[in-house]
C-alpha cells in the first residue's frame, strides 16, 4: 500500500503568538483574549520552548483571591497555590513542555492530547525551537475530506491491494464519511482486514459491507470489526515579555 497518513505539519497553525519568561501575569490574560487562545507557550533564547501557560494555570489567582485555605487544602494543592502567588509567566507555566514534532502522525499527537487532557501542543523541532501549534481543531481537519476523495483512496490503497481483480468485483460508495462496500469477493476472510485498513484511512467515519463469496454460500452484511453506518467507530485510543505573533491559533 502506498497511502503516506497526514501528519503534523500538514495541519498545524504555523503562526503562533508566544510569550517570554518575563512577560507578567497581565500581558498574558491579554494575549490569550486579544489571540482568542487558551495556552501561549514560553520561549527563551531564539525561541526554544520551555514550557506551556495555560488557562489553567491562570485560574487559581482568582480562586484563592479571598480565601484563607485550610491546612488541608495548602498540603493537597500546593502547586496551585503557588501559583496563585505567580506573576511572571517564569513562574506560572508548566515545565517542561509537552510537545510533538511536525513529523508526527495526526493519531500520535490525538492520543498525547487526549492522554494530557489538554487543548493544544506546541510543535518543535529536533532542537526544540517553535514552529507553530497543533489544536484539536487541527486535529480534525482529516474529516473535511471529500467522499470522491476518500472513495479513490480506499479503491486504490484497500480494494486494489486485498481484492485485486479479476477475483473481485466490488464497489465503492461513501457519504458523509461512512464507507460502503457492496458485491463478490473471492476470500471472506479477508473482509475483517479489510475493515481495519478502511477504518484507518484518514477521514472515515464508519465503514459497512455487503459482500459475499463467489460460490454465493458464505455472505457478511457487515464485518464483526465494522460496526454498522451510522454507528460511532471505537476511537483508538513574543519574547522578551511582549506578544510577537500572528493570526489566532
Amino acid at each position: 500500500m502506498h497511502g503516506t497518513p497526514h501528519i503534523v505539519s500538514d495541519v498545524m497553525t504555523h503562526t503562533v503568538t508566544a510569550v517570554d519568561r518575563r512577560a507578567t501575569f497581565k500581558e498574558i490574560v491579554q494575549l490569550m483574549r486579544d489571540w482568542k487562545v487558551s495556552a501561549l507557550p514560553v520561549l527563551e533564547g531564539e525561541g526554544r520552548v520551555v514550557g506551556v501557560v495555560s488557562e489553567a494555570d491562570l485560574l487559581p489567582k482568582e480562586e484563592f483571591r479571598d480565601s484563607d485555605p485550610d491546612r488541608y487544602t495548602q498540603l493537597r494543592r500546593l502547586s496551585d497555590l503557588a501559583k496563585a502567588g505567580a506573576v511572571t509567566a517564569e513562574e506560572l507555566m508548566t515545565s517542561p513542555a509537552l510537545t510533538t514534532r511536525p513529523d508526527a502522525t495526526l493519531a500520535q499527537a490525538a492520543r498525547t492530547i487526549a492522554h494530557a487532557k489538554v487543548k493544544r501542543l506546541p510543535v518543535v523541532n529536533e532542537l526544540g525551537m517553535l514552529e507553530g501549534v497543533v489544536s484539536r481543531t487541527d486535529l480534525l481537519k482529516v474529516f473535511l475530506r471529500g467522499d470522491d476523495e476518500i472513495a479513490e483512496e480506499v479503491r486504490r490503497e484497500v480494494v486494489a491491494f486485498l481484492f485485486p481483480p479479476p477475483s473481485a468485483a466490488l464497489r465503492v460508495q461513501v457519504h458523509d464519511g461512512v464507507v460502503h462496500l457492496a458485491g463478490r469477493v473471492r476470500d471472506t476472510s479477508l473482509i475483517p482486514v479489510a475493515a481495519r485498513l478502511v477504518r484507518a484511512v484518514e477521514g472515515v467515519v464508519d465503514v459497512g459491507f455487503e459482500l459475499e463469496g463467489h460460490t454465493g454460500v458464505a455472505a457478511s452484511r457487515d464485518s464483526s470489526e465494522a460496526p454498522a453506518a451510522g454507528r460511532p467507530a471505537p476511537v483508538p485510543l513574543v519574547q522578551a515579555g511582549s506578544p510577537r505573533g500572528g493570526p489566532p491559533t
